[in-house]
């Protein structure tokens, strides 16, 4: 059997509750836990003398047990005293056995491997791993570096290495690995064969270059790894390019431009589109045409204009007999929705739906039966629109905003929800977080992309400044001077222990001390934790001019707009990421006036705080920060989709590998159409069973 069919039962010592161990890291077969790659490797070729140890240097050690004793303090631990030619130094176990005590006798010989810390007894190794040495024995040290693994709870590091040794020497022994790269391609980009790279990147032999070899393992930058990471890149776009040819071969409802209504919409527009805003619309008017559902990722940086764009998308699915469907991930934001699609399309004589899980009773009844019987074309809501009462009449377009803020597994079910016989609704998800074309090119391979990079005349960009909270007193007095030449201003709390009660309380006693500060100030206040009606009340005062100052959470992180508002304090900006401290200070800079964006953080700052604080003040362009958001934090808490699994890469770095992106995108095409039989075992290899998970 291939050992991609050879489950792991069939190596020597797994049975049931180890099989079970192994399946929580996704390990069923042998191809699999040859594919569980080091997470890193310890050099355990030579044997340092003690004189020799450092703080924070990992080493293999070689002495004799000169004494072991129990001690008693916070927690108990069992020390281990050994000596060589050279020096004394204390081994520090917190978990130990009654026989693993009794053996560490006087007399007795260890070799040990571990990193140096500074203990109670001077310099000591922590837990490190050991093993006893025969008097006669003689000292073999290991002829590679020693891999460590991910592992999981009962399944330590030298089980799992003995367990890859196993299924390496199966290799040897006949059973091979196929290599579903084809030649061809494999020679043009210079790549070494797959069981090649598999045992070395196990097994990395010692030679006289072992320093230089292990820096580029930890970069990432050996061949075995390069040669891995493409395939991996390419198995992802190759499932991506799959699921899109899959969505394809479904129908969606065609809905060709009619633009009765949108001719009266633009009309009634205070301001013009932008050549931006004109050109994704078309684009956007093109697919809705088509009997193939539109897969359309629009991007915009925050204030550019989507949410037009989005109504325009919506007019044209109602001007068919269909629905649109709007669906934002907060309350506010979908609030905001709902305001202004209510605003812009009731006088066109359309009804807006609205559905929260706040909307109770008999509300709740009839804003469900307007959906179901067709009254409402319009229906904005949170995740509360694919709760299983909910039916639409006609669905025909869905738009999702803020896409990333969704569970995939949500967004697949407002997805199923308008599918009837063999229509399915066409999707245009937004973004205001702009994502790095690395990430457009491999999570996004299956969209089609738009994008926004234009802003509507008028706006200003916003001066950031980084102040420290010693400063605050001049802080408060640059609002006063604000506020009493006629500008407002926002003061955002952010998240604190990441509880909201605690967030709301903290920006309730902000609102108080503030008020107390500043008598002469109308001072408003805003938080998750206040009913829909009390939130729509303070930001009409605030919209009104009616509040000079607005207190807030994070909450008012998208969707509001106040053209007035040119100054923003963010206290403890350090706490934040950089997408949403940018979707925070693009609520200002939304008029003429000159604008400001104050970091109010609290030392000492970390180094990656400090990074992004840095990144914030120098830049207000959208995709920058995006790139340097992918660069520190990774893609799958970019994307939001950590806990889906489709972007989780087991060699692969997306801001690392990035240069690869554009080959893997022409060898995919060509394997594609010369080698249709190698998709599927690419993606099996490397996805598993995640490929589902990427079909919204």
């Amino acid at each position: 059997m291939l050992p991609e069919q050879t489950p792991l039962t069939a190596l020597k010592g797994v049975g049931p509750g180890i099989a079970a161990k192994l399946a929580t890291l996704h390990l069923i077969t042998i191809q699999d836990l040859l594919f569980h790659l080091p997470l890193r490797y310890q050099d355990r070729t030579r044997i340092s003398p003690i004189a020799a140890c450092r703080m924070g240097t990992e080493l293999m050690l070689e002495g004799e047990v000169l004494a072991t004793e129990l001690v008693f303090g916070r927690r108990r631990s069992l020390l281990c005293r050994i000596k060589d030619a050279s020096g004394i130094i204390t081994l520090r176990f917190f978990h130990f056995s009654a026989a693993q005590k009794n053996a560490l006798t006087p007399g007795a010989r260890i070799r040990c491997y571990g990193e140096v810390r500074v203990g109670k007894t001077g310099l000591e190794l922590y837990h490190p791993e050991y093993q006893f040495i025969a008097p006669d024995q003689v000292a073999i040290v290991q002829t590679h570096l020693t891999p460590v693994y991910p592992v999981t709870e009962g399944l330590q590091q030298p089980r799992l290495r003995a367990l890859v040794d196993q299924a390496l020497g199966m290799l040897g022994d006949g059973e091979r690995l196929v290599d579903w790269l084809p030649q061809t391609i494999r020679s043009d980009l210079g790549f070494m064969s797959l069981t090649d790279a598999i045992r070395f990147l196990h097994h990395p032999p010692v030679s006289g270059a072992t320093g230089s070899m292990l820096m580029k393992l930890a970069d990432g930058q050996h061949p075995a790894q390069r040669r891995l990471a493409f395939e991996e890149l390419l198995s992802h776009r190759l499932c991506l390019r799959r699921l899109r040819e899959q969505a394809e071969l479904l129908s969606a409802p065609p809905l060709p431009l009619r633009k009765h209504h949108t001719v009266q919409f633009l009309r009634g527009l205070p301001f013009a589109l932008t050549a931006a805003q004109k050109r994704v619309c078309r684009e956007i008017a093109d697919d809705l045409a088509q009997s193939n559902p539109m897969l359309r990722l629009l991007q915009g940086d925050v204030g550019s204009g989507k949410t037009v764009v989005a109504a325009i998308a919506a007019l044209q699915a109602v001007e068919n007999g269909y629905q649109a469907a709007v669906m934002a991930p907060t309350e506010i934001l979908a609030e905001q929705h709902f305001v202004n699609f209510s605003r812009w399309l009731e006088p066109l004589g359309l009804q807006v739906g609205w559905l929260s899980g706040k909307v109770k009773g008999k509300k709740r009844e009839e804003q469900l039966q307007a959906f179901s019987s067709g009254g409402a074309q319009i229906i904005v809501g949170t995740h509360a629109l694919f709760q299983e009462e909910v039916s639409f009449a006609k669905l025909g377009l869905v738009i999702i905003d803020e896409q990333h803020r969704f569970g995939v597994h949500q967004r697949l079910a407002l997805r199923e929800k308008g599918a009837t016989g063999h229509f399915i609704p066409h999707q245009l998800v937004m973004t205001a977080t702009p994502i790095p074309r690395t990430l457009a090119m491999s999570a996004y391979a299956d969209l089609d992309c738009s994008v926004i990079d234009e802003l509507p005349p008028g706006r200003s960009p916003v001066n950031t400044l980084i102040i420290a909270n010693t400063r605050r007193a001049e802080v408060i007095e640059r609002i006063y001077h604000a506020c009493a030449q006629g500008s407002q201003a926002y003061w955002v709390c952010t998240l604190i222990e990441e509880s909201e009660a605690l967030q709301c309380q903290a920006a309730e006693v902000t609102a108080e001390t503030l008020r107390t500060q500043l008598p002469d100030i109308a001072i408003g206040l805003i938080h998750g934790r206040m009913k829909p009606r009390e939130k729509a009340v303070v930001m009409d005062a605030f919209k009104g001019g009616l509040l000079q100052l607005l207190v807030a959470t994070t909450v008012i992180e998208v969707g509001v707009d106040v053209p007035n508002a040119s100054l923003m304090v963010i206290e403890n900006p350090e706490r934040l990421g950089l997408a949403q401290l940018h979707q925070l200070r693009g609520r200002v800079g939304r008029g003429a006036i000159a604008s400001h964006c104050l970091l109010l953080y609290q030392a000492p700052l970390s180094q990656v705080a400090k990074q992004r604080l840095t990144i914030m003040r120098d830049s207000n362009d959208g995709f920058y920060i995006a790139e340097q958001d992918l660069q520190i934090r990774g893609p799958g808490q970019v994307l939001g989709t950590q806990q889906t699994g489709l972007m989780s890469f087991r060699i692969a770095d997306l801001s690392r590998d990035s240069g690869m992106l554009d080959e893997v995108k022409i060898q995919a095409e060509l394997i594609q159409r010369k080698y249709p039989e190698n998709v599927e075992p690419l993606i099996r290899r490397w996805l598993g069973d995640r490929e589902l998970y990427g079909n919204v």
